[in-house]
């Protein structure tokens, strides 16, 4: 049994992942977005390389590339050449929003209802230990309002993520065990729709994945790969299921293993459900993020629907690493220094870190991807540096 890489860092604390990427340097492709001046000069590469170093030394030996678009000029920057500019990365929780997308797709289409329970489409499954598939609807899996465990946690899930990937790297764990892991387990609480709490679990996405296939009749993967990144023109995002290689450009990925020695996991299949499964690239997933919030993929009541927050209750690490902002359907939405917010999504994952974010009209967006190169990060000093770094692309300042 094993966790697939998806906010997975909350169990790995004694597993790190590396590349082998040391060199620094940075690059630029196209012409810097217009935006605010600042020290005489507009928002370009020489912000976004700056803001690249300073998430590399927040993140500490680390790779990083990122990629911020206005209309239709581009800038990017990295650190390591042995980053590809067009690199594929494992998005891993970055995926829950494409599957939330997939889920409001089947609503638009009349497939089923956010009000949906989840025993109505995966009767019995969500059963035992306190936990009640009748009283858990479709937007509480996607809101993360469902109270339900989340497997990652599972310790046995844990020990195999600290003691023994090598020995699970390939394992092609069905949705419904992972389901089923977690409801050996009490949920933290049952949901109150009067007074929504809110606990971020994968099992949530896990199950909306194994519901889209009953209510879509297809798997997810075929869906999201039909659905949303066919029509979008994502050339370099796809869902390999448990097809373990990356296929085009992409960075090498090692784990610290308990002795201290390193270990090459760009391989596995662990990462292949609706929680996690999505590989992407910085351009590819600037695409996909104006799309969505500009009505390319959703009709305007189900793009409302998604966009409607819920503050997080009682999250200890998820308020640490994210203080302000609430939860929609898949989408967190953060505020900008210069007024307003933004959208977005992180992916936390073996050795790979996505952080990404776009204004609400669609014209400014931003990706970023972080692949660790010895211990394991400390996310609450990085995502305050990603956090700098997307506030400068969307507003179009610098330092």
């Amino acid at each position: 049994m094993f966790a697939k890489a998806c906010r997975i860092g909350a169990v790995m604390t004694a597993v790190t992942a590396v590349t082998a990427v040391t060199a620094v340097s940075a690059g630029v492709v196209g012409a810097g977005p217009a935006g605010t001046a600042h020290g005489g000069g507009r928002y370009g590469h020489g912000v976004l390389q700056a803001d690249v170093r300073s998430v590399r030394a927040a993140g500490g030996d680390v790779a990083v590339l990122a990629e911020a678009s206005a209309d239709r000029e581009t800038v990017r920057a990295r650190t390591g050449t042995q980053v590809p500019w067009d690199a594929q990365f494992r998005t891993a929780s970055t995926s829950k929003t494409f599957t939330a997308a997939l889920v409001l797709r089947l609503v638009a289409d009349g497939r089923l209802s956010l009000d949906d329970t989840v025993e109505k489409w995966l009767p019995d499954v969500v059963s035992g230990n306190g936990n009640d598939g009748t009283k858990i609807t479709v937007r509480d899996l996607l809101q993360q309002t469902s109270g339900l465990f989340d497997y990652v946690q599972d310790p046995e899930v844990a020990r195999a993520a600290i003691e023994d990937f090598e020995g699970h790297r390939y394992d092609t764990t069905p949705a419904t065990q992972w389901v089923a892991t977690a409801m050996r387990h009490r949920p933290l609480f049952v949901p109150d729709h009067a007074h929504p709490r809110w606990a971020y679990s994968n099992t949530n996405y896990v199950l909306a994945g194994m519901i889209t296939e009953k209510a879509g009749g297809a798997g997810w993967r075929e869906q999201v790969e039909s659905r949303i990144i066919a029509p979008l023109g994502l050339r370099h995002t796809f869902v390999p299921g448990v097809d373990p290689f990356l296929p085009g450009p992409h960075a090498q990925v090692y784990l610290r293993t308990p002795d201290g020695g390193r270990l090459d996991v760009t391989e596995h299949s662990l990462q292949h459900t609706a929680d996690s499964g999505v590989v992407s690239t910085t351009a590819d997933l600037n695409t996909f993020f104006r799309a969505l919030v500009t009505g390319r993929l959703l009709p305007k009541d189900q793009l409302a629907e998604m966009q409607r927050t819920v503050a997080r209750t009682g999250a200890t690490d998820d308020l640490a690493e994210w203080p302000e902002g609430g939860y929609g359907l898949g989408l967190r939405w953060n505020p900008l220094s210069c007024g307003g917010g933004y959208w977005h999504h992180e992916g936390d994952g073996f050795g790979s870190y996505t952080r990404t974010g776009v204004t609400p009209d669609g014209r400014r967006a931003v990706a970023v991807s972080v692949t660790s190169s010895g211990s394991r990060p400390d996310l609450v000093a990085l995502n305050k540096a990603t956090r700098k770094l997307v506030d400068h692309a969307l507003c179009g300042t610098g330092h």
